[in-house]
């Protein structure tokens, strides 16, 4: 009779030659907070020696994270940004062969008037808030193949057709601004996507990410707040089979849902119905400093930044790494199959 130690070391043994290996992946998302107020400046800073750009680079060198979901990017045409901060990241030694992104609804304008202002043309009347078409965008960086065209990308939905949704209404309980303007209104602040990343083993792993608008800086309507909640939702609805096709297990959904469990405004329900869904894995990463993801000046420290693996996923660690370069810390969890 053998022991387990040598038993399992036998079993390993036996399976490398079939391929059959259980490595780690490391998981990360962050909030960069590389976005700018006009077009190109993000591109000037990177091609630079900006101070907060070089910070940036160097957390996400240290966390050297498989797969990497980044926040607050401003998006381009050509993709340009994105692969200058690629560039400046291998200079650090680690390389990300392989990105994906998406034009957000960020900037990009509706043409109407969404916050019933009687003005056009501003910020708050773009599809997603933005001074610029692409301002604050999301991506992904891999060092494993990407496999865009299975994407599935809900950045263009309507809120209207989100089940359940709490879109907001008037004082007199009508659409807010008005119904004409609300049926057409989309869900996503900036972009909410579903894309298989391809693993040494030739499986995919399914990466979710978003960033979810701010739930303040509105009116008695609660516009800001209703949305914030229903982007998060929206994913519970995926994750159940109500919107698009059912996601295939295994996933990790990560990203800034900017809501806290239990501080600072928001609709508390949809983050804990998010973090009680049964698909999911509600990790808590920490460290020396708390869970806390971000620590604003006005409100303090709080866990908006989420890295949450499909059920079946095996966690082996997890940890918050901060940054000189962000008010929020890179937010990573090592998985395996």
């Amino acid at each position: 009779m053998i022991g387990r130690a040598a038993f399992t070391w036998l079993l390993v043994t036996l399976l490398l030659p079939l391929g059959v290996t259980a490595e780690t992946i490391r998981v990360a998302t962050f909030n960069a907070e590389l976005s700018r107020k006009g077009p190109g400046l993000l591109l000037k800073d990177l091609r630079g020696d900006n101070e907060q750009v070089l910070a940036v680079i160097a957390t996400i060198a240290a966390a050297d994270a498989d797969i990497l979901a980044l926040q607050g990017l401003d998006w381009d045409h050509e993709n340009t940004a994105l692969r200058t901060l690629q560039s400046g990241i291998a200079m650090r030694g680690v390389e990300y062969p392989y990105f994906f992104m998406l034009k957000p609804n960020a900037g990009v304008a509706s043409g109407l008037d969404l916050d019933g202002d009687g003005r056009t043309g501003e910020p708050e009347d773009a599809w997603g808030w933005g001074r610029f078409t692409g301002q604050g965008g999301i991506a992904l960086l891999s060092k494993f193949p990407v496999a865009a065209d299975q994407a599935q990308d809900f950045t263009q939905m309507r809120w209207q057709d989100l089940p359940d949704h709490r879109m907001p209404l008037t004082k007199e309980g009508q659409p807010y601004p008005n119904a004409a303007t609300a049926a057409q209104l989309r869900l996503s602040s900036s972009n909410h996507w579903a894309v298989p990343v391809i693993l040494p083993d030739g499986e995919p792993l399914w990466i979710l990410s978003f960033h979810a608008t701010p739930p303040v800086f509105d009116g008695p309507e609660d516009r800001n707040g209703r949305r914030n909640a229903d982007e998060i939702l929206l994913w519970v609805h995926v994750l159940n089979g109500l919107l698009g096709d059912r996601m295939p297990e295994p996933f990790v959904l990560m990203g800034d849902a900017n809501n806290d469990p239990d501080r600072g405004e928001g609709h508390k329900d949809a983050i804990h119905r998010l973090l009680n869904d049964p698909h999911l894995q509600a990790v808590e990463p920490s460290d020396s400093q708390g869970a806390h993801t971000v620590n604003w000046e006005r409100t303090g420290p709080m866990r908006v930044d989420y890295v949450l693996p499909s059920k079946g996923m095996n966690v082996i660690d997890s940890g918050i790494l901060r940054s000189k370069g962000s008010r929020h810390g890179l937010v990573w969890v090592d998985i395996r199959r």
